[in-house]
């Protein structure tokens, strides 16, 4: 590490900063389905989303926290429906194309017992949007979701600093209607994602295997990576 522990004004702990970061991952098989959630604890990881940056400070995003079962489960049966045939031409992929490939294995298996489990999940978050990037955005949506998914990742890492363990997934959205009209949500506002949410067991999360920075920055034009 190149910085300081703190930056110059000593109030943030960059390796603190840096360990959440690099460290939150998509939570499944490790989700505690036994402990409730507190709706406060929910709501605080929310209150943190909304400090992120959205254009022209229009902030389009809202929160539907699904803690009742009978509500949870047309989630997650909506789910399911779209998880099968999903699930079953991506492991037809990876069987053809890389079947020794231990890591894949690993996230479709934490991906079928997510998909099993899901209305047990204690807190099913669901971002939504106002309006939509076909109506409100410019070119091809960029600047709409730009001011939309910072606000999703800033509350999936504030639920991590605070022992929660989150995964964004979208399977749901092939029942959209369905899910909608079980929780009220009016045909004007956009689900964006679903973040099963729910504390973590264990504390062994670690960077995951990305390529070097240095070989995806380029610098001032395509392709190139020199530095110096």
């Amino acid at each position: 590490m190149t910085t300081d522990s703190t930056n110059s004004h000593g109030q943030i702990d960059v390796a603190n900063a840096d360990l959440l970061l690099s460290t939150t991952r998509a939570v499944r098989k490790r989700l505690d389905l036994t402990r409730p959630v507190p709706r406060e604890l929910a709501l605080e990881c929310v209150r943190i989303s909304t400090q992120s940056p959205a254009g022209g400070n229009y902030q389009k995003w809202r929160w539907v926290m699904v803690d009742d079962p009978e509500k949870k489960l047309v989630i997650a049966e909506a789910y399911r429906r779209t998880y099968a045939p999903y699930i079953e031409a991506q492991k037809s992929a990876v069987s053809e194309k890389a079947p020794d490939d231990s890591t894949l294995g690993k996230i479709m298996s934490s991906s079928d017992y997510l998909a099993e489990v899901l209305e047990q999940v204690p807190v099913l978050a669901i971002p939504c949007a106002l309006g939509n990037p076909a109506q409100d955005g410019n070119g091809d949506g960029q600047g709409w979701w730009g001011s939309c998914i910072p606000a999703v990742w800033s509350y999936m890492l504030a639920a991590r600093a605070r022992g929660l363990g989150t995964a964004w997934t979208t399977l749901h959205l092939g029942g959209e209607q369905e899910v909608a009209e079980a929780l009220g949500i009016p045909p004007t506002v956009m689900q964006l994602a679903c973040v099963p949410t729910a504390y973590y067991t264990g504390e062994t999360f670690r960077p995951g295997a990305r390529r070097p920075a240095e070989e995806v920055t380029y610098w001032n034009e395509w392709k190139n990576t020199d530095i110096s």
